[in-house]
């Protein structure tokens, strides 16, 4: 049986640079625009430089665009002027910006998982995980993680909503939502804006879009972006063993092998060092593109379609295993590496979205979603972190490669709901995804070197992996009076899981020849060693009701505050072996508050919950007795967690501004007996656990630090051509662990502050200009780590970097 899934295309592929040929174009026309024409977007972040109060923000949390203060939901909203102070690329870089928020770097799949309230799955890595916080583009979910590793470009606004969502934005939103809003097209409005950018790293940006009317009833927006920077990791110079020593540590090794396989006996060899790495692209190196045509058709004032198609490129590379304390004489950023590494990734997504004003009272809304993935990585997992002794003994060789992934999913939504001031506001809806997955994953591990004989290898194959699920919502608000407000809501969900076809196969033919798998190998097939240990086609089917229950009075036109209890669900799925797990939910107890003080000048926001997390779903790479390996899922009894969140905004002057949030986060699990090949753990005797394992009921949940805070500063200066803002950012948490299993120093990122610096100058005629540093300690940032290995590696945020962009707007 062969398995084939078409690899991703060309270096250029066509849609880009037709959004690029559009964009000239438009911005050609967009010369001869008339000021007037600027988008509202920019005509608000002009306002607010010179405003003495904050500018009145609105979100779309309940479906409905409302004030911020006005909405009884605990939501951070970052503007595009936001967005672009901080440099914000991808959703790792929105983290500090948002409480309680965390994101960590998969190096292997090089994708981002996301942690929120104490709450995340660092597994959620493939089609085998879901996460528990969704990201969501215009209102459209993006089920898989690869989706949180795409560039953020030309975007209105990103809306973090805290707590469980799951009643009106539905699938895995157990403990929040990430919504993305992209820039629409304006009618009648001929504008853009463009932007060039250099940094360390040989950092190259490139962003633009353009804005160009139809006619009277369409127009069309064109946005481009690129971003690449060289690797931080520097390659290591292989060992340079003597042959003497090569045979002494070889010998035995050898000799005690083929006593055991006369018929398939080994020979001494020096080790290759030509097959280490030494002048590819390095580790960590970023080259990404995407462009975005969105179109806007208004034929009535009641009728409005907008659709846009994207289409986003990867061809960087995942960010590496560093060891925490490096071997004398070698630099922090540098790792012996054995495995080239390489991330090449398409993904083509359409997204549409019907308005329809049905009379004075009703409104219509049909959103529409559909993307398709392939991808392909190479990653080293060992790092080089013991070095070998002779080719087949030391240290060891391991690649995570995906050799492909793929996948399809496709999502209706029709949502009916009242418009208008009314006693009872009210929103019903209808529900229907698909996802049809499908990924090679390959883990060749070898003794030594490449050289070296097969320490294990798997092939793991899952062709066809589908998910279905259904929803019907509704969430309906009683104005009680002008002040007090009550809403109530459910959603009732349907999820069908299927694994179809899906093996687990291993290397165990010792007859065969001891070289690592590759994708040229087909694992199915004969004469390769390998043969199927397991078959994982199963079908699981889930359901429950959700809902949502909260009280908000306002006070004064000022002062807000609401409490609320809601229920969050994760469906249950199918493992290796096609073994069935349970859903997680989440409960959720909720009061908050939200003011505005000195005129305008002064926005406060508060939060204070406390959640039962249920059934937590505990997923980690183990080996199973008979010394095969798989990923294996279990339901623990979950975890209690409470914490307390504030933002604070502040115009102390027209042109001094402050931003100030802090979390404290106190996340604890119930009884949870885990294992994983990641970490070095004792044994233990615990039934149906994977030996070794780990009680580590009582510990603090991963990536939760108690208290973590966000401050930022800037100051505009008036000049005769414009307007001068540097500004200063500053991030500071307290200890966080790394892992579920609480290992020691490690095992945890100790407590840091990172503080971000950038000068800003806008001139009267619409360019700028921008400097900025990151990470301006160059602080040594922890987000995983593992000792499975040997010694203590983990991944970190990138080190100190720098830059400026320059750019216009028309």
């Amino acid at each position: 049986m062969n398995v084939h899934v078409p690899q991703s295309g060309k270096r250029l592929p066509s849609p880009i640079q037709l959004a690029i040929f559009a964009l000239i174009a438009g911005t050609s026309a967009g010369a001869y625009a008339a000021a007037a024409d600027a988008p509202a977007a920019e005509q608000s972040a002009a306002a607010d430089k010179t405003s003495s109060t904050i500018t009145e923000v609105y979100v779309t949390a309940t479906k409905r665009t409302t004030s911020l203060q006005k909405t009884p939901v605990a939501v951070t909203a970052l503007n595009a002027a936001v967005l672009d102070d901080n440099h914000v690329q991808t959703l790792q870089d929105v983290v500090n910006l948002v409480p309680s928020f965390a994101a960590t770097g998969q190096g292997d799949h090089g994708v981002i998982t996301m942690t929120l309230r104490g709450v995340g799955n660092d597994s959620a890595k493939t089609e085998y995980a879901d996460p528990e916080v969704a990201s969501f583009v215009d209102g459209i979910y993006s089920p898989r993680p690869e989706g949180a590793t795409a560039l953020l470009f030309d975007l209105e606004a990103i809306e973090v909503l805290r707590g469980p969502q799951g009643t009106l934005w539905g699938r895995n939103s157990s403990v929040g939502a990430v919504n993305m809003q992209t820039v629409k097209p304006e009618i009648g409005s001929s504008s853009g804006n463009f932007e060039a950018g250099y940094g360390n790293y040989a950092r190259l940006g490139a962003r633009g879009a353009v804005n160009i009317p139809i006619n009277d009833t369409m127009a069309m927006r064109v946005a481009v972006v690129h971003e690449q920077h060289n690797g931080y990791v520097s390659y290591q110079t292989p060992p340079n063993l003597s042959l003497a020593a090569q045979h002494a540590a070889a010998d035995p090794v050898i000799a005690a092998w083929n006593t055991a396989h006369p018929g398939n006996p080994i020979a001494f060899q020096p080790i290759n060092t030509n097959l280490y790495v030494n002048n590819a692209q390095k580790y960590s190196a970023q080259d990404q593109s995407a462009a975005r045509l969105s179109f806007l058709w208004q034929p009535t004032p009641g009728l409005k379609w907008n659709v846009a198609y994207e289409h986003y490129m990867d061809r960087g590379t995942p960010s590496m295993n560093l060891m925490q304390n490096p071997r004398a004489g070698q630099d922090f950023w540098s790792a012996l590496i054995d495995t080239a590494p390489s991330v090449n990734r398409d993904s083509h997504s359409v997204r549409s979205r019907v308005d329809y004003q049905i009379n004075p009272d009703i409104s219509l809304a049909y959103i529409a979603g559909y993307s398709r993935f392939n991808g392909s990585s190479t990653f080293d997992q060992d790092g080089g972190a013991t070095l070998p002794t002779s080719f087949t003994s030391g240290g060891s060789y391991q690649a995570n490669n995906t050799v492909w992934s793929k996948y399809k999913n496709y999502s209706h939504e029709v949502e009916v709901q009242s418009t208008g001031k009314r006693d009872v506001d009210w929103l019903l809806g209808l529900y229907y995804a698909n996802e049809d997955n499908g990924i090679r994953f390959d883990i060749p591990i070898m003794n030594g070197t490449q050289q070296g004989t097969v320490g294990w290898q798997g092939s793991f194959i899952q062709p066809k992996e589908t998910v279905d699920s259904k929803a019907v919502f509704g969430q309906a608000t009683w104005n009680a009076s002008d002040a007090l407000h009550v809403t109530g809501g459910l959603r009732y969900t349907s999820d069908e899981r299927k694994n179809i076809g899906g093996t687990n196969n291993g290397w165990s033919d010792l007859t065969a020849p001891q070289i690592p798998v590759s994708p040229s190998m087909n694992p199915l097939g004969g004469g390769t060693g390998f043969s199927t240990y397991q078959h994982n086609d199963g079908v699981f089917n889930d359901h429950k009701l959700t809902g949502l229950v909260r009280v908000s009075y306002e006070i004064d036109k000022s002062n807000m505050v609401y409490a609320s209890v809601s229920t969050g669900y994760k469906s249950g799925g199918l493992q290796d072996g096609g073994v069935p797990y349970g859903s997680e939910t989440l409960t959720n107890y909720e009061i908050g508050s939200k003011s505005t003080f000195l005129g305008g000048t002064v926005r406060m926001n508060n939060s204070a919950y406390y959640e039962k997390f249920k059934g937590f779903q505990f997923s980690a790479p183990v080996t199973n007795p008979d010394g095969t390996r798989g990923l294996a899922t279990s339901n623990a009894e979950g975890a209690k967690i409470w914490g307390l969140e504030t933002e604070i905004a502040a115009k102390i002057t027209p042109v001094d501004r402050v931003q100030f949030t802090a979390a404290y986060t106190n996340a604890k699990l119930k009884h949870l007996v885990g294992g994983s090949n990641d970490y070095v753990l004792p044994a233990c005797t615990a039934p149906g656990i994977t030996n070794p394992c780990l009680d580590v009921s009582g510990n603090t949940m991963p990536h939760s630090p108690k208290f973590s805070a966000q401050m930022m500063y800037q100051h505009s200066f008036a000049l005769a051509n414009g307007t001068l803002i540097p500004r200063i950012s500053a991030h500071y948490e307290t200890a966080s662990w790394l892992s579920v299993f609480n290992l020691g120093e490690p095992d945890k990122q100790k407590s840091y502050t990172r503080t971000d610096l950038g000068l800003r100058f806008d001139a009267d005629t619409k360019w700028y200009f921008d400097a900025y540093v990151r990470n301006a300690e160059d602080a040594k940032i922890k987000t995983s780590a593992m000792n499975a290995n040997g010694p203590w590696q983990a991944q970190y945020l990138p080190p100190r970097t720098f830059g400026i962009n320059v750019g216009k707007s028309f």
